[in-house]
């Protein structure tokens, strides 16, 4: 195993994008080190010659080529940083516009940030974070049948941040409820979720796992014990399957498979942005 290498975000808007794009590459080279920069809002020459003077001061430091996950429109300054810069270079907007314009019969608009600019989508998106955030936990239960689906489950089997990705990635209205030792004394779901049965979808874990993250919350107490986190546990899960709620173990799976899965078996309409 060698040196951390360099390796550069460059984008002329927020990079979030090329982040995701890149880094999704590198998780296939796990066992190498990688030193991650990003530069972000490439607008002008200044910025421009700033970002290839960083990247080519890498090159004389580490004494090997950086890579360069790049993704500025704009087919001037694409090239010159191309051109004036040491580095791998892998150019995910030229990679892709270029087949697709020949494919379409047509020339892109060439414009930046298209991807992350505020118009209707944007705006549904950020009602749908605020929905989210209103209905954590059963906050509330007021205009819970406007959710797109209701996450069900324990405490801290991953409802919350599940929801909230959701919300932020996909633009779904998703709620999120608990399950409590009151539910499973009654038998029964809470009464506010009867007539939504069909918009639940439940999330169970791992005992074991599931104390491990109490006991960060709660230290030594009867809540995060393994012996309660069974009971809940069963518990639930055997109230799930008895009002027939899809269930998914979260306990070796990431939010990104978490939500993927949610919005495949629910059957939910993904919104891009």
């Amino acid at each position: 195993m060698g040196s951390r290498r360099s390796v550069f975000f460059v984008s002329d808007r927020t990079g979030i994008t090329v982040e995701i794009l890149g880094n999704s590459l590198l998780t296939q080279f796990e066992e190498l080190p990688f030193r991650r920069i990003t530069i972000p809002f490439i607008q002008s020459r200044e910025e421009l010659q700033n970002a290839i003077d960083q990247i080519n001061r890498a090159v004389e430091k580490e004494q090997q080529r950086p890579i360069v996950f790049l993704s500025i429109v704009d087919d001037a300054m694409n090239r010159e940083l191309r051109e004036k810069t040491h580095a791998l270079t892998l150019d995910f907007f030229q990679a892709f516009i270029s087949p697709l314009e020949k494919e379409l019969d047509i020339k892109s608009a060439h414009a930046a940030g298209r991807s992350h600019s505020v118009n209707y989508d944007y705006f549904r998106r950020m009602e749908a974070i605020n929905f989210s955030q209103l209905h954590d936990d059963g906050a509330t239960t007021r205009d819970l049948s406007e959710a797109e689906v209701i996450l069900v489950g324990v405490s801290r089997c991953g409802k919350t941040p599940t929801s909230l990705y959701l919300a932020l990635q996909f633009g779904i209205r998703a709620a999120n409820f608990p399950l409590t030792p009151d539910d499973f004394s009654n038998h029964k779901l809470p009464d506010s979720l009867h007539s939504l049965k069909p918009k639940l979808f439940g999330l169970t874990i791992d005992p074991q796992r599931l104390s491990r993250i109490r006991q960060e919350r709660r230290a030594g107490s009867h809540y995060a014990s393994l012996e309660n986190c069974r009971q809940e546990v069963r518990n639930a899960e055997t109230l799930m399957e008895r009002e027939k709620i899809p269930m998914l173990d979260t306990s070796a799976k990431s939010i990104e498979e978490i939500a993927a899965t949610i919005i495949h078996r629910a059957k939910l309409n993904r919104h891009f942005y």
